[in-house]
């Protein structure tokens, strides 16, 4: 029989960064904190825990933290079924999405249900193309990903396509592009990016160069928010959403580089196969709301 004071003492030190801040949200010492996660290797005879800054789970604890997070889903709903009129407190949903989503349509799609829910969100931002490694690991319930097959153990949804454009200032358009996008104007033009994981440029170049330059300037800016600002600046061109662009193209600030071509990305919402009311309320809603607001 698994003891979940061990297996939670483990989960805490993952999700903060370590065994001092896991120690104050357990009210505990730090000493007791790595009693028991060393009294948990001792019982499952293996590391759960890597002693890196900060610890990282092992393989074995990995698999002992998605289990931990599930039953810890279907108590919350256990408890708000049996006692519905008592002030059960807050309930902590992990998700991960990229940041372009945060930054454009998320919010819209799950106001209501945090409002209504009681919800404390505990969002993970990686690349589109990366949130499902955190799912398969069991840090968060449900990820939006642009992979079209469902995990192991897992459900998904198809919620709608978001397409990337790429965008300048008029002058740096001017500038840098006079005759439109060619390799050699891109091999000097700097470009600005998201950050390593982003391949959106790539895709571009190869459908409208039909190919991809080996080397380009690039600046890294890992802010959604702050991405167009830096283009509208005139510091270098990049690749937005439409979602995003709109309001700087209707105003002058933008310039599409290459107005016949898109990237599409196609958006799926993955989440545990759990019977969870809170997890199939989050599914309902963000799903509902996100097929409005994305392109179908």
């Amino acid at each position: 029989m698994l003891d979940y004071k061990l297996i939670e003492a483990m989960a805490m030190v993952a999700r903060e960064g370590g065994f001092d801040k896991a120690a104050k949200v357990l009210h505990i010492t730090q000493s007791a904190v790595s009693q028991r996660v060393k009294l948990l290797e001792e019982q499952t005879g293996q590391i759960v825990l890597a002693r890196t800054t900060p610890p990282r789970t092992t393989s074995a604890g990995r698999n002992l933290l998605k289990h931990y997070l599930q039953v810890k889903q279907l108590e919350d709903d256990l408890f708000a079924e049996m006692d519905t009129q008592a002030d059960k407190g807050y309930t902590s949903l992990a998700v991960a999405l990229n940041a372009d989503s945060l930054a454009t349509w998320f919010l819209e799609a799950i106001q209501s249900f945090v409002g209504k829910e009681g919800i404390l969100l505990d969002i993970r931002v990686d690349d589109q193309e990366q949130t499902h490694r955190l799912l398969k690991n069991g840090d968060v319930v449900g990820c939006v990903s642009t992979k079209d097959q469902p995990l192991q153990g897992c459900r998904l949804e198809y919620i709608g396509r978001m397409n990337y454009q790429m965008l300048a200032a008029p002058e740096f358009a001017k500038k840098w592009f006079p005759a439109g996008l060619t390799i050699a104007n891109v091999c000097r033009a700097p470009a600005i990016i998201f950050n390593r994981k982003d391949e959106l440029h790539h895709k571009l170049f190869q459908q409208v160069l039909g190919e991809v330059p080996d080397g380009i300037p690039a600046n890294y800016i890992p802010s959604s928010e702050k991405f167009a600002d830096f283009m509208a600046m005139g510091l270098g061109y990049g690749m937005l959403p439409c979602q995003q662009s709109e309001p700087f193209i209707r105003t002058g600030r933008l310039v599409d580089l290459a107005p016949d071509y898109t990237v599409p990305v196609k958006l799926y919402w993955h989440c545990w196969n759990l019977k969870s009311r809170l997890l199939d309320k989050l599914t309902e809603q963000l799903t509902f709301k996100a097929k409005k607001i994305l392109d179908e």
